[in-house]
């Protein structure tokens, strides 16, 4: 029997299955962290194409949050350098802003397009869309892209 010597020791399955498991808890929480930031940008997008701006107040009503929660998340917002304020008129998306705001838009709309596929309600893949969209790896947007289609022909 021959050992080889320059190979390493395996990991024990086990390991392994606990490296898996740290890396999906850091992607989830990375993707909590830009979820916020995305409906933001996509929200304002979606303001601003209806009405030509997205106001503080609008943001909030439709958020279901208070305008002082609003404030903060522009500020934030101002600084990653996704949108500007101007005062007396509202929030406006910068070139960064807007490819954010597509990028969250075509992700939502290949999801919904998915779960619709597989005979969810539209009303129902909406919303669950909304939550989806923000944690699909870009391998798993691709096959469901691919599906969608598929099922289209």
């Amino acid at each position: 029997m021959t050992h080889d010597t320059n190979s390493e020791p395996e990991e024990p399955p086990e390991s392994v299955d606990a490296d898996v498991r740290v890396e999906s808890f850091r992607q989830t929480r990375n993707n909590r962290r830009t979820e916020l930031v995305e409906d933001y940008v996509e929200l304002v997008a979606e303001l601003i194409d209806r009405g030509g701006e997205a106001r503080q107040v609008d943001i909030a009503q439709h958020l279901g949050v208070a305008q002082p929660t609003v404030a903060k998340m522009l500020k934030r917002l101002v600084a990653d350098g996704l949108v500007q304020q101007r005062p007396y008129r509202g929030v406006f998306l910068t070139e960064e802003g807007r490819q954010l705001a597509e990028m969250s838009r075509e992700r939502h709309r290949i999801v919904e397009s998915f779960l619709c596929a597989l005979g969810i309600s539209p009303e129902t893949a909406r919303i669950d869309a909304e939550g989806i969209e923000h944690h699909v790896s870009v391998e798993t947007l691709e096959a469901f892209r691919a599906f969608v289609d598929r099922s289209d022909r």
